[in-house]
């Protein structure tokens, strides 16, 4: 029997492969439906380009392979999209930002590469935040536009990695990619019922997970990198695989696992995401999961020390080599700095461009970030910990401030704090650390917003902490899809 609209949309990646692989649903009726999808939802701005007649070409040519030939491609006729600032060969890589409007890249990044070469079909290229410089996805980008929250189009979703996460969480693709700096993988993912991955980094040399140099549009060498996003953690496992040519999760047991609760990250959350949050947590603890409170003293002094005096400094470097190395159409920051539309952003390259934060940068990188990689691991090491869990925000999504010029928000009508800051406090720590960090569904507030759980392991435990994601999950279940 041909399949519906409704059994296509609701495949999970793992599910639409295995489909495709069989011969059971045909690549070229799902990319058709999910371009059908991609049109029908425009109005959430989750994408900036549709790789229409590429998508369905690829598609066809799936379609011409035999059995053998299909099961041997592990992402056999899968769509994905990619974040607008990861280089695809014949699409644009904009980065959402006038100066990059039209400019297309040579090669493919060597994730997006892995993914085709596995079978993935690129769909589109996602929408994000301005040069992924904030966590709203409100980009004032005349070809961009404000990303909305499939669960509620008032809200923002999240960012930078905003429109990947939506064209997941709003069915029209099942998995795509984005990048992460200080959590923008895990931030969106949190805000619209997905799963987002921040693969470890370490210090950037072997440790890296990813290797993705000059082939992504950056903020900074140090803390950047690629992560797959998706709606189940098995999906992201399955393309994390892929990337790095892992092989099967490793076995894990739930009443094996040793989970710390860190207290600064459970401490000063909105009371809706709390009971979420909470009610998850028990739902761990009756599977049998054992859970240890911790304290990670001076976790945040440390994290905000090293946080934006990288992120605000290693861009006047970082940004020129991308450009020059790709033949892009600017060559400098001051050249891309002219043209931003989004005043947050803009604020922030003016910060750049004065290089506010460079007298700070050396002890930065040479005392504070060797303090807080030798905490994570001494707290990792002294309990016996296979992870930390922790809720990925302090709040669910926020409206959105159409003038993007707020930048405050209220948690339990407290006194307004800054926005950025809030949503970033409890992914950044991980990122300057360079360790993996896995924000996972935990459930609805009764307003009907995601809230999202977040699994922090050691540097180089990315596939054990998946497997720990993938058991999670089996406990807590998938949330319903928004109603679109």
């Amino acid at each position: 029997m041909p399949w519906t609209v409704d059994e296509q949309l609701a495949l999970t990646a793992t599910e639409a492969v295995s489909a495709i692989q069989s011969g059971r649903l045909r690549a070229t009726d799902y990319v058709a439906t999910l371009l059908a999808r991609a049109a029908a939802l425009s109005m959430l701005n989750a994408l900036t380009a549709l790789n229409t007649e590429g998508a369905l070409e690829a598609a066809r040519h799936i379609d011409e392979l035999s059995s053998d030939e299909k099961r041997r491609l592990p992402l056999a006729g899968l769509p994905v999209v990619v974040k607008d600032n990861i280089n695809t060969a014949g699409l644009q890589t904009s980065a959402g930002t006038p100066a990059l409007e039209h400019f297309i890249p040579r090669t493919h990044a060597p994730s997006v590469q892995k993914l085709l070469d596995a079978g993935a079909i690129l769909l589109g290229k996602s929408n994000m935040h301005e040069l992924a410089f904030g966590i709203t996805s409100t980009n004032m980008s005349t070809h961009a536009g404000p990303v909305r929250n499939p669960y509620n189009p008032e809200m923002i979703p999240g960012g930078s990695s905003g429109g990947t996460a939506v064209a997941v969480a709003a069915r029209i693709v099942p998995a795509g990619l984005g990048t992460d700096t200080g959590g923008s993988t895990r931030i969106p993912a949190a805000l619209t019922g997905i799963a987002g991955f921040r693969p470890s980094v370490g210090n950037g040399g072997d440790e890296r997970r990813y290797h993705d140099t000059n082939a992504v549009v950056p903020i900074s060498r140090t803390r950047d990198t690629v992560g797959p996003m998706a709606r189940t953690v098995a999906d992201i496992a399955l393309l994390d695989g892929v990337v790095t040519g892992d092989g099967p999760l490793p076995s894990v047991s739930l009443r094996a696992l040793r989970i710390g609760l860190p207290a600064p990250c459970w401490a000063g959350l909105d009371h809706a995401l709390e009971t979420v949050a909470r009610a998850a947590l028990d739902r761990l603890k009756a599977a049998g999961v054992t859970f240890v409170d911790i304290d990670i003293p001076d976790l945040f002094l440390l994290s905000d020390q090293i946080g934006f005096a990288v992120a605000l400094h290693e861009p006047i470097d970082d940004l020129p080599a991308w450009l020059i190395a790709n033949d892009a159409p600017v060559k400098t920051v001051a050249e891309v700095a002219a043209r931003i539309a989004s005043p947050d952003v803009r604020a922030a390259y003016e910060a750049i461009l004065s290089d506010a934060f460079g007298p700070q940068y050396d002890a930065a990188m040479s005392t504070s970030r060797p303090q807080i990689q030798h905490l994570y691991a001494t707290t990792f090491a002294t309990h016996a910990l296979d992870a930390l869990l922790f809720p990925t925000t302090l709040l669910p999504a926020v409206p959105i401030d159409a003038l993007n010029g707020s930048s405050q928000v209220s948690i339990n009508g407290g006194e307004p704090v800054d926005e950025m800051a809030a949503f970033l406090r409890n992914t950044d720590p991980a990122s300057v650390a360079g360790i993996p960090g896995l924000s996972l569904p935990a459930g609805l507030t009764q307003a009907g917003l995601p809230v999202g759980i977040e699994l922090d392991g050691p540097t180089g435990s990315d596939r054990r902490l998946l497997a720990i994601g993938v058991a999670f999950e089996q406990v807590l279940g998938p949330l319903p899809p928004p109603m679109l």
